[in-house]
């Protein structure tokens, strides 16, 4: 039964990510091809082939992103966000979500973006952070003056974490991606079992007495026959 159970956690373990990926790409994929066929429905009435929602939603992806580019559009577009920029509730929830999108977008001129190691002085307490802004300029008065960095230290396994405003010297960029840094803050930087295997110590062999070493007085059979 124990090798049962073994077996049985250990395809479930491997079947369960598989399927809820598929899983979950075929609920954005439904959702997609649903809005996209809404807002399509008036121009193709009830024309329709599987998948055809989703590639036209993507082709018109493609040409918003092709039209915002241009500066016309980019003042026609301010207009459009005024609203959501000006409302108390709305503009706290907009412009989260904007700056959060604006920092991972590829042609974004942010440079601040950078994984580091923070290490507190006098503590041996290592901390993995994303550099998100460096300097205080534009920010309220009350904070430290100096060369300092404002340091994003992630949550694992939840959506969250803490911005931290550290001096410069107290960070040491490290080579890693910032998808790779964030995806492994949210599985609490767990390794793998099989790329440890290397690192463990060897089991200690069972003492063997020698071929030749005598027997024991009173246990004439340790010895060698």
């Amino acid at each position: 039964m124990t090798r049962l159970y073994k077996y049985f956690f250990r395809g479930l373990i491997t079947v369960l990510p598989l399927a809820l990926t598929i899983y979950l790409l075929y609920l954005f994929l439904a959702w997609t091809e649903g809005v996209a066929l809404t807002f399509l429905r008036p121009f193709i009435g009830g024309f329709y082939v599987p998948g055809m929602g989703l590639a036209l939603g993507i082709l018109g992806i493609l040409a918003i992103g092709y039209l915002v580019s241009k500066e016309r559009v980019q003042r026609f577009l301010t207009l459009i966000e005024m609203p959501f920029t000006n409302l108390p509730v709305v503009k706290s929830i907009y412009s989260s979500l904007k700056s959060f999108a604006d920092y991972f977008s590829p042609s974004s001129k942010n440079t601040a973006q950078q994984v580091v190691i923070l290490r507190v002085p006098g503590q041996q307490l290592e901390l993995v952070g994303l550099v998100t802004r460096r300097g205080t300029d534009g920010l309220p008065e009350g904070f430290t003056q100096g060369d300092r960095v404002a340091v994003y230290l992630p949550m694992g396994y939840m959506i969250g974490g803490y911005t931290v405003f550290v001096p410069q010297e107290w960070v040491q960029p490290i080579q890693m991606s910032v998808e790779e840094a964030m995806r492994s803050s949210l599985i609490a930087w767990m390794a793998r079992a099989e790329n440890n295997n290397n690192n463990r110590p060897a089991p200690p062999a069972d003492p063997q007495a020698p071929a030749d070493q005598p027997a024991a007085p009173g246990n004439p059979g340790s010895g060698p026959t």
